[in-house]
């Protein structure tokens, strides 16, 4: 009987230290994760998409701004007289017009599409 129990006894210890290493190996782990220097690594490892998707957003804020930098620079220029070009002036505002338009439609759109990810049930 003491063989029997022996054997399932080795099995029993092989499981319980199999256990026990996972136990040691999600401690540190964790350990790693709340460390100082992971909180700093760790902005780097979400970088594909969400920083794909904030580079392109900031690079088309930056384009309708400077789009509505340009109009305002022909419209002051036209009121001091330098610029003649009515249609140009015109032009430029209504481009500058749509443009932040854009920008307003794509921001309802996110945060319409960030309403119905919040209102989701887990």
């Amino acid at each position: 009987m003491s063989g029997i129990g022996g054997i399932g006894g080795a099995g029993s210890l092989q499981q319980i230290m199999a256990m026990r290493q996972q136990i040691l190996d999600r401690s540190q782990l964790l350990q790693q994760l709340h460390a100082p220097g992971a909180q700093a690594a760790q902005p780097a490892a979400p970088e594909s998409p969400a920083g794909q998707f904030t580079d392109a957003l900031k690079s088309a804020l930056d384009q309708v701004k400077q789009t509505q930098g340009k109009a305002e620079g022909l419209s002051e220029a036209y009121q001091r007289g330098e610029v003649t070009d009515v249609a140009k002036v015109m032009l430029a505002r209504q481009e500058a017009g749509i443009a932040f338009e854009a920008t307003l439609q794509v921001r309802n759109r996110l945060l319409s599409a960030y309403q119905d990810i919040m209102r989701m049930g887990v």
